[in-house]
């Protein structure tokens, strides 16, 4: 165990050069958002004190990825999600975490997490650029994706002008999201998230300002290839200003959540 900050040195090289990206916490609350979503909030002073910009996010230590069996299985030892409520101050965040219907060990996880529960923690990670002047900035996702898109609203700031089509499987799931302007909500109602074109069709009629703003895509991959197709090639937005984050998709593991 560490002491006073310090990490011992480790037979591992593995271990010395990423662990100092490691830390630990522990879970003080844990509650649901929404018939689906789970509010998971973790007390790491640790992890808060280093580097963060809205946006990034953290990966929890399911299995040791430094460890025989992680090294063979990679994808059965980290997920990923989003740093909600980054407050150093009081030494906490949070995260969200989709309840899908499935058996990962991320979503079991999730599921099963209790307060007082000690996690392992690795990041901040991701994106630490600033996020991009436009004259207008456009958020579109399903409910994984929704979970994103308080810290980028929070680093925007109130003045932005913003617009929003979020996805949800009905309005009980629908995430909750303040900040943002106007909003657009469909619901699958039992029709699959994969590949859906709700989202892009919801967009496509989405009075939007003739000029191309900047937009940020979250969620399952092919619905968000959708997406992005139809502001390209339809609308004549620049490719470079359509941001699409593959939070999942089937068949890959270990992807946001």
């Amino acid at each position: 165990m560490a002491n006073e900050g310090v990490r011992r040195k480790s037979a591992n090289p593995l271990v010395n050069r990423f662990g100092q990206y490691r830390s630990e916490g522990i879970v003080t609350e844990v509650d649901m958002v929404t018939a689906s979503l789970r509010r998971i909030r973790i007390h790491s002073k640790e992890f808060t004190e280093r580097a963060y910009v809205p946006g990034q996010h953290v990966r929890v230590e399911i299995m040791d990825p430094l460890s025989l069996h992680g090294i063979l299985r990679p994808g059965e030892t980290l997920r990923t999600y989003t740093v909600r409520d980054h407050a150093p101050e009081r030494a906490e965040f949070e995260l969200w975490a989709h309840l899908y219907d499935g058996d990962g060990i991320g979503l079991t996880w999730a599921r099963t997490v209790e307060v007082g529960s000690p996690v392992r923690l690795w990041g901040p990670q991701g994106r630490s650029e600033p996020y991009p002047e436009a004259p207008y900035h456009l958020f579109v996702g399903e409910e994984t994706g929704a979970c994103s898109f308080a810290p980028l609203l929070s680093a925007l700031g109130p003045d932005a002008r913003t617009f929003g089509v979020l996805e949800s499987e009905c309005p009980d799931d629908d995430v909750p999201i303040e900040g943002l302007g106007r909003v657009i909500r469909v619901h699958r109602e039992g029709a699959s998230a994969v590949d859906s074109d709700l989202l892009a069709t919801a967009v496509a009629d989405l009075d939007l300002p003739e000029e191309p703003g900047h937009a940020y895509v979250a969620g399952e991959a092919r619905s968000g290839q959708r997406v992005r197709t139809h502001l390209v090639e339809e609308r004549g937005w620049p490719r470079e200003a359509v941001l699409v984050k593959a939070f999942w998709t089937p068949g890959k593991k270990g992807l946001h959540h």
